[in-house]
């Protein structure tokens, strides 16, 4: 593997590399699967319905007791569609193994729009930081020494 001249230089590529079909947007549309506990009194086609009523959530399919659910995260995140359809009445599962999973989409999600708010970077300059501080700094190449006494014998 041939390093490119930017990681030479200063050991890592500050740049994500750049794929086609990927914009600034990319890795939004999110795909879920919501698992309802089996005590809940109302019926997953009418969570669908209620989803489906918001039309910026598509349900692409059913299976028992789950519904598979596409969105934007900038439109939606877990966490509020959770939070409506328990709002609604609807239970979701509350098993441990579907408890962590929610925690760590919840989380994954956080972090996602917490990241897409923070202003973009301007890296691309970030080496004349380091030259001028370099420039600044006290290092064994700067002699004080005057020109006539370093050529004196």
């Amino acid at each position: 593997m041939v390093a490119s001249a930017s990681q030479r230089r200063f050991g890592r590529e500050h740049r994500a590399p750049r794929k086609p079909g990927y914009g600034p947007q990319a890795g939004l549309m999110k795909h879920r699967e919501l698992r309802f506990c089996r005590r809940c009194t109302r019926d997953v086609e009418s969570a669908a319905a209620l989803l489906s009523s918001l039309g910026s959530i598509t349900v692409t399919g059913q299976r028992g007791r789950a519904l598979a659910i596409e969105y934007s995260l900038a439109d939606h995140s877990f966490r509020s569609i959770e939070r409506m359809l328990r709002a609604h009445g609807f239970l979701l599962d509350s098993s441990l193994t579907m408890r962590l999973i929610r925690a760590m989409l919840f989380f994954c999600e956080d972090t996602q729009l917490r990241n897409l708010r923070q202003p973009e970077r301007l890296i691309k300059k970030s080496n004349e930081i380091y030259v001028k501080a370099w420039q600044h700094h006290p290092h064994g190449d700067h002699d004080d020494t005057p020109t006539e006494l370093r050529d004196y014998r």
